[in-house]
């Protein structure tokens, strides 16, 4: 394959267009300020505020995995509350042991580097990374004794195991909430491709949306009756995938509408268990530091681009540098394309942001009272928000930080806007410039390996479709390793048209991959469940 340095589009059109909300965004949104609420208000009632930021690092860990069923949450939210207190442990003893600002942002970097790694590797999903940099940048800049560190760490964890806590409380009134959430989209996205056979992107949509059910139902935990049915309603799901022209979109949604509260799951005319579902069969995922390995260069791209953030905003004076740090670790996306628009809706929301802070402050300095119930209003319109832009939800965010470094004394607010708005351009224009400067070359290697990944997934299945008469659980066993090759692999193609200065994307190659595999998953599909279709379109 040859070079190619075709620098990719980086468009304005659409980047700051709201999308339709999250199903579920007010989970995030109630979880986030339930978890604030009790130790903000305890440690007003105590006339300690300024501790704030400890408790804030434990309580922001409610955000994560609101879409994991609750045996995985209840691992995730763990790990993610250990990940906390580490990074905040690094941040802190560092912060005790220097007051060297070149150094305290180096670390930041750092810090925000590793954190962008893991985060991207175990796919923790939103708000991924940014949360974690955020808290350990601005605990680099507090002043710190080593002898204060455990007691701040205390209160992290304290705060964490509470956040822990209201996340799984959900799971209480509805406990297979996730996986009937899991299951509707994936219904409802093969109703959409069924609809639209021809679109390529339906298909693709229609089948992450299906690994996703599959791979939530197998992370669910015990297989209780309703999580059967729920299984049952994934292999329609996968039957429509396989046959979209003798597919009915109409049952498909109606089955997922009937999804919604606690109601019944929906029954369809499977006695038993077609695709060996009862199997104990958990997702196969490669071990962490092979996962880690592709996710360099973009490592790469965020310790430069925060480091030199930072450094520039010391440059000019600026006395929260961490503020350009971070903005740099927020525009890191899978690819350059991403990593521009992200970058867009950052200022945008950002400048938005500040403009609404000058118009809160004065209730804010009402008192003490006023400015923990203003910031928990905050708390909650950003994770309202967020989910249909990133940049509106910016607007809640940029105030709610700019109001939590009040905690320790009020301010002056035309100060604190002229560095927030100063730190954002730094931060947007030097992080995307180290975007560009640490090219992304493994893209094209990602792609050869999803690509060989899914010939040999498709030949094992050819090979068990051979035989008269292969093991279901075998079957079912190559089935799932090739619809998750073929995740992947669009997955990656997506993630390198947005690249630059690397070789030319194998197109005819994946286009030939992807529809051999999609007509060797609808033969498996038709072998396993009866279906009686001859003609499946890929």
């Amino acid at each position: 394959m040859t070079m190619s340095s075709a620098t990719p589009r980086l468009p304005l059109a659409g980047v700051l267009r709201l999308g339709r909300p999250s199903d579920i965004w007010f989970k995030p949104a109630l979880s986030v300020v339930v978890a604030v609420a009790p130790p903000n208000l305890t440690l007003l009632a105590l006339g300690r505020l300024d501790l704030a930021m400890y408790t804030m690092a434990g309580s922001l860990c409610a955000l994560y995995a609101h879409h994991r069923p609750y045996a995985a949450r209840a691992r995730t939210l763990a790990r993610v509350v250990l990940g906390m207190v580490a990074g905040l442990a690094v941040a802190l003893v560092a912060a005790s042991l220097t007051s060297s600002a070149v150094a305290l942002v180096t670390v930041g970097a750092l810090l925000a580097a590793a954190q962008k790694a893991l985060c991207d590797a175990t796919r923790i999903g939103p708000p991924g990374n940014v949360i974690f940099t955020f808290i350990t940048s601005a605990a680099l800049f507090s002043p710190q004794t080593l002898a204060q560190v455990p007691g701040h760490l205390a209160l992290a964890a304290a705060a964490g195991a509470w956040a822990w806590l209201i996340g799984m409380a959900p799971g209480l009134i509805r406990p297979h909430g996730p996986e009937r959430r899991a299951t509707a989209h994936a219904l409802r996205a093969t109703a959409g491709y069924a609809e639209n056979p021809g679109d390529p992107r339906a298909r693709a949509a229609a089948a992450a949306a299906v690994q996703a059910a599959r791979q939530t139902l197998l992370s669910a935990g015990a297989r209780t009756e309703p999580r059967r049915a729920l299984d049952r309603l994934v292999v329609r799901a996968e039957v429509a995938l396989a046959a979209p022209a003798d597919t009915d979109p109409h049952r498909l949604r109606t089955w997922a509408r009937d999804l919604r509260g606690n109601g019944p799951v929906p029954r369809t005319e499977d006695r038993d268990d077609p695709l060996g579902i009862d199997a104990e069969l958990g997702p196969t995922t490669a071990p962490l530091w092979h996962r880690l390995g592709p996710l360099t260069p973009l490592a790469a791209r965020t310790a430069l681009g925060c480091a030199l953030a930072g450094y520039a905003s010391l440059a000019l004076g600026v006395g929260r540098p961490y503020w350009a740090l971070v903005t740099a670790a927020s525009l890191y996306q899978a690819n350059l394309t991403l990593t521009w628009s992200r970058g867009v809706q950052r200022v945008v929301g950002n400048l938005a942001g500040v403009l609404l802070f000058a118009a809160v402050v004065p209730l804010a300095h009402l008192g003490p009272a006023a400015l923990v119930l203003v910031c928990l209003a905050f708390n909650f319109g950003a994770e309202a928000l967020i989910s249909r832009n990133y940049w509106l939800g910016s607007v809640c965010v940029t105030p709610m930080a700019l109001l939590i470094t009040e905690f320790t004394g009020f301010q002056e607010p035309g100060r604190l806007i002229t560095e927030r708005v100063v730190d954002t351009v730094v931060g947007a224009l030097v992080g995307f410039v180290a975007a560009i400067a640490v090219t992304n070359r493994r893209a094209g290697d990602r792609i050869e390996l999803a690509l060989t990944a899914v010939d040999r997934a498709r030949e094992r299945t050819a090979r068990l479709l051979a035989e008269p008469h292969p093991a279901p659980a075998a079957l079912d066993t190559a089935r799932r390793t090739l619809a998750a090759a073929l995740v992947e692999l669009r997955a990656t193609v997506d993630a390198a048209s947005g690249e630059w200065w690397q070789r030319a994307l194998p197109r005819e190659r994946v286009v030939l991959a992807e529809q051999t595999g999609h007509r060797t998953l609808a033969a498996t599909t038709r072998r396993r469940t009866g279906a009686t279709t001859e003609d499946v379109r890929p």
